[in-house]
């Protein structure tokens, strides 16, 4: 069978990790970078056997997964977060191409998240397929400040089975990565010149609900579906009016 790498990045993550980390036990090594976390995670890692690795200060997601990626000692890379989980079928999905072969240079795996007591396959949320097994002599992390994603020079396949997705503990957990991404996705339009304006905030994040709520189904979810309709839109518009602020921004006088 080909070498298998998990990969995964952390910080203060104790109450997640070790399910994360018994997840991706069949792979020949676990590689955890921490950036500074101040609760158990690093001593979960440990005795989950991961190697640890501190690197800190926070350097920015594409810098961080790339580090856990050279860090690897083998070739084929199964990237994950603390709150996501490979499931028993995307296991036997990967363990039979690791052993049959590889057919692709890399592979989406579709996410499926678990949030208000259900699992989410509508909205925006479903399938949300990302690049997480890959061989990094063909693939690595690229990006900005925020939505970061691996690039491949090759071909890229697609996996049937789900990863889950643990995202958000509650609403205000939700609403706290909401500030932060948005915050972070701000800045990056606004250095790429990106401006905005009043029909936009208006428009995009009513549109953003009705996407989510209508056109994807999020209706057939119940309050789990609102909730999750509701949140897009409130992202769409709190990242939209945040360019604003950024763009009417004065410096300050002398």
């Amino acid at each position: 069978m080909a070498p298998l790498s998990a990969v995964l990045i952390a910080q203060n993550e104790e109450g997640k990790i070790a399910d994360a980390l018994a997840s991706v036990a069949f792979c020949d090594e676990i590689v955890v970078v921490d950036s500074g976390s101040t609760d158990r995670t690093r001593e979960i890692a440990e005795r989950a056997g991961a190697r640890v690795l501190v690197h800190s200060p926070w350097p920015g997601f594409v810098a961080q997964r790339n580090s856990a990626v050279d860090a690897a000692l083998h070739d084929w890379i199964l990237a994950l977060d603390a709150d996501e989980r490979v499931t028993p079928s995307l296991r036997e999905e990967i363990q039979a191409l690791a052993r049959d072969g590889f057919t692709h240079d890399a592979y989406r795996i579709p996410r499926v998240a678990f949030y208000i007591d259900r699992w989410i396959r509508a909205t925006d949320w479903y399938p949300d397929r990302q690049v997480r097994l890959f061989d990094r002599r063909k693939g690595r992390w690229e990006g900005q400040l925020v939505h970061e994603s691996v690039r491949v020079h090759g071909s890229v396949g697609t996996l049937r089975s789900d990863m889950e997705h643990h995202p958000y503990d509650d609403i205000s957990a939700h609403m706290r990565k909401i500030d932060w991404y948005t915050s972070l996705w701000a800045q990056q339009a606004h250095a790429d010149g990106r401006r905005t304006g009043t029909f936009e905030l208006a428009t995009s994040p009513l549109f953003a609900f009705l996407r989510n709520y209508v056109l994807k189904a999020g209706f057939r979810l119940g309050r789990a579906g609102m909730a999750v309709s509701a949140m897009n839109s409130y992202y769409t518009y709190t990242k939209l009016a945040k360019l604003d602020e950024l763009s009417r921004r004065k410096p300050p006088s002398r």
